[in-house]
């Protein structure tokens, strides 16, 4: 039986728009982003998540995510990563070496809700639900990274930081 695998899909946290005049890849997060960064940090503790590997946006505002959810394990930022549509994200997540077993994803929007809802089952919660920032859709299936498919993926968790304690 192939091991089960698990897809953290985290968009990050609510950013700024203090200074207009910075580029968007530049903006960094608001105060309510980085409280809300840090109980999605307190879940994933709570929750005994072990993180294998975090791919990251090279945006600002998923860095510093990032830094304030702080999981363990191997930390690698993409340039492909900022901008990708759906497709891109499931095709960066094929790539991924089977000894990865639980992998973070740090992105935006619409992509990272594109690729949740893609990849889950008919009839979801996820469906008719917004993503907002900060949220984390937890994704779980059996296979090697590589065979990963649309509706080949079940919703273990999502979680939204204004709901968790």
């Amino acid at each position: 039986m192939p091991a089960t695998k698990q897809l953290l899909l985290l968009r990050h946290a609510k950013s700024s728009w203090d200074d207009l005049s910075l580029a968007d890849a530049d903006r960094p997060l608001a105060p309510r982003g980085q409280k809300a960064a840090k109980r999605i940090r307190a879940h994933l503790r709570r929750e005994g998540v072990v993180i294998d590997r975090v791919l990251c946006s090279p945006a600002r505002r998923a860095r510093e995510t990032l830094d304030l959810v702080a999981p363990p394990g191997e930390v690698v930022i993409e340039e492909e990563l900022y901008g990708a549509t759906s497709a891109g994200l499931l095709e960066r997540v094929r790539r991924l070496p089977e000894a990865v077993g639980t992998v973070m994803l740090i992105g935006h929007e619409p992509a990272i809700r594109e690729l949740a809802v893609g990849l889950l089952e008919p009839d979801h919660e996820l469906a008719d639900r917004k993503f907002p920032t900060g949220g984390l859709a937890t994704l779980t299936f059996a296979g090697p990274w590589s065979a990963l498919a649309p509706e080949g993926a079940r919703l273990a968790a999502f979680v939204i930081p204004r709901e968790l304690p």
